[in-house]
């Protein structure tokens, strides 16, 4: 059965892919192609396609990655009909109990401000008599 499917190049970090025809036991980085049929950078968005080689290969059973399949259809490739789309995951957190923000909520809030009115008083005291006594003499 064939595949199609992206095939990394590039250097590190600046991935480039090719969009390649080939079996799909082989692993894609095998670099045993039957046919490039485009390429694609992400960095760019730049995509090159022969459409007519994607539509024959699709004709002739070639099955299209998920990525693949997603490209084709932004670009106006009709997939067939026995083409299944992927499920979509859901996203999920693993621990959301743990989450900071299904904690419940702490009452700190209101017992600060009872501390902070007691520092405050104990100055104002000390500083009234030191300066009713520069005014004395």
């Amino acid at each position: 059965m064939l595949a199609i499917r992206m095939q990394r190049n590039g250097r590190a970090h600046l991935p480039v892919y090719r969009i390649v025809v080939q079996e799909s036991q082989r692993h894609p980085l095998s670099g045993r192609v039957v046919a490039e049929v485009g390429n694609y950078n992400p960095a760019t968005k730049a995509l090159v396609l022969n459409k007519e080689l994607v539509e024959k290969y699709l004709k002739n059973g070639a099955q299209p990655s998920s990525r693949v399949a997603m490209i084709l259809k932004k670009n106006g490739i009709k997939l067939p009909k026995w083409y299944k789309e992927a499920p979509k995951k859901n996203k999920t957190a693993k621990h959301a109990d743990k989450l900071r923000k299904n904690q419940p909520k702490e009452e700190a809030p209101a017992e600060a401000p009872a501390a902070e009115e007691a520092p405050a008083e104990a100055p104002a005291e000390e500083t009234a008599p030191a300066e009713e006594a520069p005014a004395a003499e």
